[in-house]
């Protein structure tokens, strides 16, 4: 067994190792879908869990990417990401449970009823839309009706008892898997036949993903294609929850290249359709060596700067030397949305096409980032995520 074979095995043991020695609410005997062990790999949502592997670098001085994890069956939920960093050995750089918790609550009930829990850890894929969605209410207070060039759209109410939040895919499960091992790392790719989003959407979709692992960079690629006979709107995003692995946000640092940003109403938190600049404000972000993470963050940021056609947002840890930026590639990405609590020790930094509440009607016909897909017709969204250490930039 080569070391790459080996070290992924020792991931799938220990996994399935926490998961015989976990008992009580979180894995009871309620769950639809239990987390299984078939030949040494467990299973959240009914696939099996995949880890991406390589061979770390002799020097142990290098800020390097040493595994990746992921659930097929959760919508691709990047769940947690390792790298060497100097001085720390093998950190995990998500803010996400172990992954026996993870399948506990994952369970498809309760506070998970339509998947919300995916996106509460790891990196979950937010698709067709980011964010929320408003509108009318059915009346039973279950569907957000919101309307799309005349189409009405209805969408499960699932947040704060009048939203549509964080796409559709939460539940769904990835097929036709392969890994490939390549020159420094692996690689994998996934298919998603969403159709059309459980009744929710005006056409069908499939989508297809690939993940990179490498030392230097994370690489992730969605592609969404229309395969269906109507046009519809298609978004995509990501929800990575950036550990600060030192535990102390007091001084973290961000970086966002934008001018703007979504203001929302103080009393309903809903979005207002006014975009104000952000320059010498507590939301300034763009200073080249970013600025600290003082109050808590749940900003839809805009107006993006770009170097060389790359939206470089970051995060950084001065404390351990340790930086990750997340370098957005497609030019559809419109907005960057940070999300960070001044209670807990991390930075969501989501790259995304779209606008909070992209069918309002506050935006007054602006283009809230909705690609619109005829029938054939296919958009890509790909984001990088690099090393760096602070301390020498």
């Amino acid at each position: 067994m080569d070391i790459r074979n080996a070290r992924k095995q020792m991931v799938w043991t220990l996994a399935a190792l926490a998961v015989s020695l976990t008992t009580g609410k979180n894995l009871s005997a309620q769950q639809d879908e239990p987390l299984h062990v078939t030949a040494g790999r467990p299973q959240v949502g009914g696939r099996d869990v995949v880890t991406l592997v390589r061979k770390p670098s002799r020097h142990r001085n290098r800020l390097q990417f040493l595994s990746l994890t992921l659930f097929p069956g959760r919508g691709m939920n990047v769940f947690q990401i390792t790298a060497n960093i100097p001085g720390k050995g093998e950190v995990r750089l998500l803010k996400s449970p172990s992954l026996a918790e993870a399948a506990g609550l994952l369970n498809g009930t309760g506070p998970d009823e339509f998947g919300n829990l995916n996106h509460s850890f790891g990196g979950a894929f937010l698709i067709p839309f980011s964010s929320r969605i408003g509108g009318e209410l059915s009346p039973d207070g279950r569907t957000v009706n919101a309307n799309w060039h005349g189409h009405a759209i209805h969408l499960p109410m699932d947040f704060m008892g009048k939203y549509a939040v964080h796409g559709l895919i939460n539940q769904t499960k990835a097929e036709n898997l392969r890994t490939l091992a390549t020159a420094d790392g692996e690689t994998v790719t996934g298919v998603i036949h969403a159709g059309d989003f459980g009744g929710h959407w005006l056409s069908s979709t499939d989508l297809y993903f690939t993940v990179a692992l490498t030392g230097q960079a994370v690489e992730v690629t969605v592609t969404a294609k229309n395969v269906g006979r109507e046009s519809e709107p298609m978004a995509i995003g990501w929800h990575p929850y950036l550990a600060i692995p030192s535990g102390d946000r007091s001084q973290a640092r961000v970086h966002i290249p934008a001018a703007t940003r979504a203001e929302v109403d103080s009393i309903d938190g809903r979005t207002t359709g006014l975009l104000v600049p952000v320059q010498g404000t507590s939301y300034d972000f763009q200073p080249r060596d970013g600025a600290l993470l003082k109050a808590s963050m749940n900003t839809n940021f805009s107006h993006l700067a770009r170097a060389q056609g790359v939206v470089d947002a970051w995060l950084s840890d001065p404390n351990w030397n340790y930086g990750i930026r997340v370098e957005g590639l497609s030019a559809e990405i419109n907005t960057v949305h940070l999300y960070s609590p001044n209670n807990d020790t991390f930075a969501a930094i989501e790259e995304q096409f779209n606008f909070q509440d992209p069918f309002g009607e506050e935006w007054k016909g602006m283009d809230t980032g909705m690609v619109k897909l005829s029938p054939g017709e296919s958009t890509t969204w790909k984001v990088r995520l690099v090393l760096f250490a602070p301390n020498r930039r």
